[in-house]
């Protein structure tokens, strides 16, 4: 049976697994938690300095029908209680046997739990993978094996869905894994809890060794012409997605952010995760999606920084947000699909809109609507020589030669987007710098009068569904394995971009079917019975 493909990219896991294999030792521990670190802060040096501020102040918050999603309650932190579950996680892979820069996928949703992780995993210099929630054991097993994953984390449930029984089917066909481990009741056997490490932390403390922010701290996965493909981040550029953000937005220090964006792509930890830490706030975090608990939460919280999806933020309305007379002084909109913004509604509402735009994995724009309410023009020069707010410079657009919109910046992963080289790659040389800019693939042409750059169309090739994209190919070789005159296509939807359809003789058989073969709920529900909506 033929996967997803990948990129022809290949790491070398032998000498991944060399990295810092002997140096999981004695000198990780014995601690020295209040010395300076020298050079830029890492991630984890950025959260240590919050807890050393306010150990007492809530850093963060789960949404409070978070039983409805994972069967847990929900969790309410304070930074110091944060950092000693930080240090607890991270104590646990550790002692795992887990060298120093091994790879841990984790697949959890939008939780107190996901941010503990992260934050764990880059404590004890390991690198956090993150892998979209709808992907089932096709995807998962692919991307697994293509990265050498060493562990994984997950939960028992969400959204009704066993994700740890998903998750232990796809390691047993990944060589790499030797740790699986899970928040939640009724792991699967063999699954180590993270919930019982949580309540009995260790007492060996960790010590804080410096960190190069040059080092691989993160993958996310993309979607480009030539398949998935694995897109690696060092600190360095992880910071800096989320400094864009912060500076852009006009994020506040000690704002409070609601965050509605799961953490599985780059955008959605930069407006979460790294945005809180660079802040130094409280996060509050919402799995996707329940109105009426996104404004008790906010209200509950006090938030003034809301994060979510521009075509619903824009669907809400500015008549809502006035009519709940919230806290909020600031709303972003991540638009997965950059195309459509040009034509969004005018926004005034009483909070400001920054208007996010997320390239697949390739990097992030970020610009604030002015007082006309439209979106504001995309500029090949920096904004702050075009007379613009001041910006991390975090990303900067271009327009090649080919009529398309190019991306750099210190976000931007260009290695990770190069062509192949024909010697083997590891994943230290694929964070390299080897190039300019990236080219997004979307088409784009320079208004003459403004001399903006006006994005006009996606990728050729590439269908994007909600936070999900596919190659279109790939739809119609999943309908043919089905059966004779059996059809899965994309239609255009405002909201998410695409929606997919799909026809067979028996919807129900080819949702088995879908199912059996391991693909993602998108593929399968675009056969659902719509006889009865009639």
């Amino acid at each position: 049976m033929n996967m997803p493909s990948f990129d022809r990219t290949s790491f070398d896991r032998t000498s991944l697994d060399r990295a810092g294999s002997d140096r999981v030792s004695s000198d990780r521990v014995s601690p020295d938690r209040d010395k300076p670190v020298g050079g830029a802060p890492s991630l984890d040096e950025i959260f240590r300095r919050s807890v050393a501020r306010k150990p007492a102040e809530l850093a963060l918050a789960d949404q409070l029908d978070k039983v409805r999603v994972t069967g847990s309650e929900p969790r309410r932190l304070t930074f110091a209680e944060a950092d000693d579950a930080v240090s607890a996680l991270a104590a646990h892979f550790i002692s795992a046997g887990l060298p120093e820069g091994s790879i841990v996928a984790l697949q959890l949703p939008n939780t107190v739990e996901a941010v503990l992780t992260t934050l764990a995993l880059w404590r004890a210099g390991l690198v956090a993978a993150w892998l979209p929630l709808l992907w089932r054991h096709a995807e998962l097993t692919d991307a697994l094996n293509r990265i050498g994953a060493r562990a994984l984390v997950t939960t028992a449930r969400i959204d009704g869905v066993s994700h740890a029984d998903l998750m232990m089917q796809a390691a047993a066909e990944v060589f790499s894994i030797r740790h699986v481990c899970g928040f939640g009741d009724q792991l699967p056997e063999g699954m180590a809890s993270l919930d019982d490490v949580l309540a009995r932390p260790s007492d060996d403390p960790l010590r804080f060794p410096p960190t190069d922010i040059k080092r691989a701290a993160l993958i996310t996965f993309d979607v480009t012409a030539e398949g998935t493909r694995v897109i690696p981040r060092s600190e360095a550029q992880t910071i800096a997605g989320g400094l864009a953000v912060v500076l852009d937005a006009d994020i506040r220090q000690g704002a409070r952010i609601l965050s509605t964006l799961t953490p599985s792509s780059f955008a959605g930890l930069c407006t979460g995760l790294v945005a809180w830490l660079i802040s130094g706030g409280t996060l509050a975090l919402h799995h996707p999606f329940d109105a009426d608990a996104m404004w008790r939460q906010i209200a509950d919280e006090g938030c003034d920084v809301l994060v979510a999806p521009a075509p619903l933020l824009l669907r809400i309305g500015e008549r809502d947000f006035r009519a709940v007379q919230t806290s909020l002084r600031s709303v972003i909109g991540l638009w997965r699909t950059p195309e459509q913004a040009a034509g969004s509604a005018s926004w005034f509402g009483p909070a400001a809109l920054t208007d996010l735009y997320a390239f697949g994995e390739i990097g992030l724009l970020a610009l604030r609507r002015g007082a006309d309410g439209d979106p504001a023009p995309i500029h090949q020069v920096p904004r702050s020589q075009a007379g613009g707010a001041p910006t991390a410079m975090a990303s900067e657009a271009v327009l090649t030669r080919a009529g398309t919109l190019g991306l750099k910046g210190p976000m931007v992963p260009l290695a990770a987007y190069a062509p192949p080289r024909r010697s083997e790659e590891t994943l230290s040389t694929l964070l390299a710098e080897t190039a300019d800019y990236v080219d997004t693939g979307y088409a784009a042409r320079l208004d003459r009068k403004t001399q903006a750059i006006c994005i006009t169309s996606p990728p050729s090739g590439i269908v994007a569904v909600g936070g999900y994209r596919f190659l279109a190919r790939d739809l119609n070789e999943w309908a043919q394995r089905l059966a004779q005159g059996a059809m899965l296509t994309a239609l255009p939807d405002r909201m998410s971009g695409h929606r997919l359809a799909g026809r067979a003789s028996e919807n129900s058989r080819a949702r088995a079917a879908l199912a059996e073969l391991g693909l993602n709920p998108l593929m399968v529900e675009a056969f659902r019975d719509r006889t009865a909506a009639g």
